[in-house]
């Protein structure tokens, strides 16, 4: 049977591309599988071939992922793929964006709302970039470098991370980063204030913060943070919105985007959390320990 689903995978990658590739997307998103499907080699070739999108770099899409998870006796697969990839080149200027989407998800709400949202930052993104090429003047060359991807940063059986990167260059270059981290087994999504019993860990990890800026500091004169008194823009500390993730080792990742905390060459920077300073603050050990 894998063997079977991973040939008609393939057969259904080469396929053509479609030129409606915005109603193609659209519709994806918008389609909800009726019922399960039955074995048979019919059945298995109409439901992918009904559900792949194609494109010049798309795997296959959330919802054909999740129509194969509901064939008997195969595994259900929590993954993320890439949904979808912009690319354009004009006026010495150009974008990659490549768009994520989980799937596998039984929490279909959850699931279509991470997907609506990467594709909604994607497209705006993209409008960005073809905005500033449409202001340029005849003859006028842009200079911009947009690219923005998403990395998997943890996927075991509890928990999957997920960053999203966007990375612009211009006279100057700058790098910022979104994360969701999703607990697989209740399919819901972890937020910083669900991890912790109350408000104590705000000061408990920016003191800890601080810390270790002082420490990388004294310890290599090429790194410089924002953290004395007297700096205009010194870090206060962090809030309960702040940017984070948990990595493969089971340790919180406190992730600041370039330019936030420190100068522009540090580019983006993360401070991984001792768990020995939060343990007596966790509602359980299930996530971090």
């Amino acid at each position: 049977m894998e063997k079977e689903l991973m040939n008609l995978r393939d057969e259904y990658l080469h396929t053509p591309i479609p030129k409606e590739l915005k109603d193609v997307v659209q519709a994806a998103l918008n389609e909800k599988p009726t019922k399960k499907p039955r074995l048979g080699r019919n059945i298995l070739v109409s439901a992918a071939a009904a559900l792949l999108i194609m494109t010049a770099s798309v795997n296959v899409s959330p919802a054909a992922a999740k129509a194969m998870s509901e064939i008997p006796y195969l595994e259900k697969v929590i993954k993320v793929i890439t949904f979808v990839e912009w690319k354009e080149e004009a006026n010495n200027s150009s974008a990659v964006i490549r768009t994520p989407a989980i799937s596998g998800l039984e929490n279909e709400q959850l699931e279509k709302s991470l997907n609506d949202k990467y594709l909604s930052e994607s497209k705006q993104l993209y409008k960005e970039f073809t905005d500033s090429m449409s202001k340029l003047k005849e003859g006028e060359k842009g200079d911009l470098s947009v690219e923005s991807g998403y990395s998997i940063l943890t996927d075991n059986e509890t928990i999957l991370s997920v960053q999203r990167y966007t990375e612009k260059i211009s006279a100057s270059s700058s790098t910022e980063s979104q994360f969701d981290t999703v607990d697989k087994k209740n399919e819901v999504l972890l937020t910083l204030n669900s991890l912790f019993k109350d408000d104590r860990y705000l000061q408990v990890i920016s003191n800890n913060i601080k810390e270790q800026m002082k420490q990388q500091m004294a310890a290599d004169p090429n790194k410089i943070y924002w953290v004395k008194n007297d700096d205009v823009s010194a870090f206060k500390g962090i809030d309960e919105k702040q940017s984070f993730y948990i990595n493969k080792d089971g340790k919180l990742v406190i992730a600041f985007d370039s330019f936030e905390v420190s100068p522009g060459y540090m580019g983006e920077v993360e401070f991984i959390i001792p768990t020995k300073v939060i343990s007596g603050l966790l509602v359980g050990d299930q996530y971090i320990h």
